[in-house]
């Protein structure tokens, strides 16, 4: 009896960590993601190349609130020519997340970084029958 439990204790600790530390991976793909994919259906969907930018950054900022991450954000968005909004152009989005890793003890700063860059891209195209800004 004091075996089995010493054993489960044993072998539960790390696979209760290794859970945490994949499920906050996890929520950082997902909000790169979806940071990425909204904060470009926002870009190309402007009004006007003034307010474009505000709206991708808007919804990025959601969609990474939305899975807890309020720090360690970047967006970078990058259009293939001049004016962005124009008919049939394209606009990568790049959204990155840090992902801080639970729960990891200070001795162990040296050996295992404390947080993981999660990145994605998302290629919107501007509407063909949009009018020219």
């Amino acid at each position: 009896m004091v075996e089995f439990v010493y054993l489960g204790v044993l072998m539960l600790v790390p696979l209760i960590y290794l859970v945490l530390m994949v499920s906050r991976l996890q929520a950082g793909a997902f909000a790169t993601t979806q940071a990425a994919r909204e904060a470009g259906r926002a870009f190309v969907t402007a009004t006007s190349a003034e307010t474009a930018e505000a709206r991708a950054n808007a919804a990025a900022r959601i969609a990474f609130e939305d899975q807890g991450f309020r720090g360690g954000t970047s967006l970078v968005i990058d259009c293939d020519g001049l004016p962005c909004l124009r008919p049939e152009g394209r606009v990568e989005v790049t959204a990155t997340v840090t992902v801080p890793l639970p729960l990891v003890p200070s001795f162990a700063r040296r050996l295992v970084p404390l947080e993981i860059p999660v990145t994605a891209r998302h290629l919107s195209t501007v509407d063909r029958f949009r009018n020219a800004p």
